[in-house]
């Protein structure tokens, strides 16, 4: 993150991720830079040969085997960053159900810390939904539920576009520090027309 974004935070542990997200999504000259620019940072998480070998390896020919695999993954690795979440069953494409394809992050940890719908899209939503999609070869969905800061993770669900996902039509959250900070009245990304975040 320091190296994509150029500059350090002086804060430590996960109130420096915070802080640099917020840096990130506040120093974009749009939203699809920000998109863009953590898209970036996930590849950079694992070595360049793994993402299209899965794509090949796993995606292409065991595509339901993969998607759990996936949710498995991202379950027991991620709870650091999202907070605790369990393996579920969910819609898939074709309308079937995906069993233990799903991810139900309770309460998700990052939108809590960061406050902000527009960091929430921008920064988590829409560059991993693009990751797995282009990069590990699969489609997934995230649906964020800003009442509760609940996510549920569906591989094998091809997300909606932008115009027609209600995530989109959120406004800025009236605590949203970006806002606050950076953005008067609104905040970048939130409440804008969705044919620009994409």
């Amino acid at each position: 993150m320091v190296a994509a974004i150029g500059s350090d935070s002086d804060k430590e542990g996960y109130d420096a991720i915070v802080d640099l997200t917020r840096v990130l999504n506040s120093s974009s000259s749009n939203p699809r830079d920000t998109q863009i620019r953590t898209r970036q940072i996930l590849l950079s998480l694992f070595p360049p040969w793994l993402p299209p070998a899965f794509k090949v390896m796993f995606s292409r020919p065991v595509p339901g085997l993969s998607c759990q695999l996936n949710a498995w993954v991202t379950m027991l690795t991620c709870q650091w960053l999202m907070g605790p979440c369990k393996v579920n069953d969910v819609e898939v494409d074709g309308g079937c159900v995906g069993k233990g394809q799903g991810v139900l992050v309770e309460r998700c940890r990052y939108l809590e810390e960061t406050g902000c719908a527009s960091v929430c899209l921008n920064s988590c939503k829409v560059p991993t939904q693009e990751f797995f999609a282009k990069d590990m070869g699969l489609p997934l969905t995230m649906t964020p539920n800003y009442e509760d800061f609940s996510c549920q993770f569906s591989f094998g669900l091809t997300p909606k576009p932008a115009a027609s996902d209600e995530a989109f039509a959120t406004p800025c959250f009236l605590q949203c520090p970006s806002k606050q900070r950076h953005w008067g009245d609104r905040c970048p990304g939130a409440d804008m027309d969705a044919a620009q975040l994409v």
